[in-house]
């Protein structure tokens, strides 16, 4: 982050106020007063040799999700926008934004409550992926990821439930981290899910998450030291996260776990029956769709109409499930995140592809069956990490036929700083 953070601004409005560009999509609220006054204020403290942190004057954005003082959190939501009441303070996470001295510049564009893995939002508009206009940009998080590809902002901090900052990282080109679910509070964040949320940042490179992740879990910040490759042990998550692929992704992947082993990277297939136990248990249902009906039934009864019809249909499935069939998925959950804790301290991490597809065009996605089966595909391999209640972090890989793809890095519960270590010395190999 060269350069005074007014300066750094200035660049990231420009971008915003491109009429040829993504801004009005990706932004749905511009803070322009506000983050000028803190980006001369943080440029003031620079000059005086005073720092709050690791992100003192970065220019950061908010998922529209998040509550802010003073303001209806629309969730990227219109019946939200014209019911909600004013939020009476601002989330946590965004306290402590301001106080780590960040400058937010926008609240940025998401899928309708969260509820998808596309991106796609018929409210506010779809931003366009910056690989390709005409594609979906993944999500949730679908403006925040636009935003940090495009120059719009350095930081972008979202939610993920599925697969919600990791998917969209990955189809965009950029870096996505989701954390150990406790570390970071989501108090304040409108919920899609109070069992899987999670909140962390995107940005174009893991140091920059890492800050970021520091700020949000209240921790002390430390420089990332890249962990050494030679000898590291990297287990390639087989069965399901490796169905399917597209030809992009089985191009890009494979060229992945060569390079790396070129690294003297200690490769193993490791087989992950437990990824077949969490299909059994989430054949009931899932737990995010009861979660979500019980968020927004009395919307549902009203205004139904007003909702996104691919999200209204996720949630309205989950009035077949039953309370014990609920219950009965919490319980055999528990006991499946112990298990994969023990099976994962066989390795240092697991390597799969984010995702098993690139992004799908805007206009495909317009047909309802063919948007349920491709958002399936998009959250596969990221929504199994939050079953788990893991970390896990999206590098982006080197482009290939014009599409992004990213290499997904998981690492046990509590063990993310080992993880951005592991994944700096991952992200230096790629850029080499």
């Amino acid at each position: 982050m060269s350069g005074s953070s007014s300066a750094r601004l200035v660049a990231a409005l420009a971008r915003i106020d491109d009429r040829q560009g993504e801004g009005a999509r990706a932004c749905l609220t511009v803070y322009r007063d506000e983050a000028k006054a803190a980006a001369e204020a943080a440029d003031a403290r620079a000059k005086a040799g005073v720092s709050l942190g690791p992100l003192d004057g970065a220019i950061v954005s908010i998922k529209d999700l998040f509550d802010v003082k003073g303001e209806v959190t629309r969730a990227g939501s219109k019946l939200l926008a014209e019911e909600g009441k004013p939020a009476a303070e601002d989330a946590p996470v965004v306290r402590r934004l301001r106080r780590a001295g960040c400058v937010i510049v926008a609240k940025t564009n998401m899928s309708e409550y969260a509820f998808s893995g596309v991106g796609a939002n018929p409210h506010y508009g779809t931003p366009g992926n910056p690989a390709d206009r005409k594609r979906v940009p993944g999500g949730s998080t679908s403006g925040g990821a636009v935003a940090v590809a495009d120059g719009m902002c350095e930081i972008a901090i979202g939610s993920d439930t599925g697969g919600s900052l990791r998917i969209p990282a990955a189809l965009c080109g950029i870096v996505g981290f989701k954390p150990t679910r406790q570390r970071v509070p989501t108090i304040g964040a409108f919920p899609l899910s109070f069992s899987l949320d999670s909140i962390g940042p995107m940005a174009n490179t893991v140091a920059d998450c890492a800050k970021a992740d520091a700020v949000l879990a209240n921790e002390d910040y430390a420089d990332i030291a890249p962990a050494p490759l030679a000898g590291l042990r990297i287990g390639v998550g087989q069965g399901l996260p490796l169905e399917s692929l597209d030809d992009t992704v089985a191009k890009t992947f494979p060229a992945a776990l060569k390079r790396l082993e070129k690294a003297g990277v200690r490769l193993t297939d490791e087989a992950l029956p437990l990824i077949d136990d969490m299909v059994a248990v989430n054949a009931k249902g899932g737990l995010a769709p009861p979660e979500a009906l019980m968020i927004h039934r009395d919307r549902l009864a009203r205004r139904g109409d007003a909702i996104d019809p691919n999200v209204r249909a996720r949630i309205e499935r989950a009035a077949k499930i039953g309370a014990a069939d609920y219950v009965e998925m919490q319980q055999a959950r528990f006991a499946l995140i112990a298990a994969m804790d023990t099976r994962l301290a066989d390795v240092d991490v697991l390597v799969t592809p984010t995702t098993p597809i690139v992004a799908p065009t805007i206009a495909e996605m317009e047909d309802l069956e063919t948007f349920a089966r491709k958002n399936a595909l998009l959250l596969r391999n990221t929504n199994i990490w939050n079953f788990f209640d893991c970390c896990a972090i999206s590098l982006p890989l080197p482009r290939e036929g014009g599409h992004n793809t990213g290499l997904m890095l998981v690492a046990r519960n509590g063990h993310d700083k080992r993880l951005f270590r592991i994944a700096a010395a991952v992200e230096k190999m790629l850029a080499g």
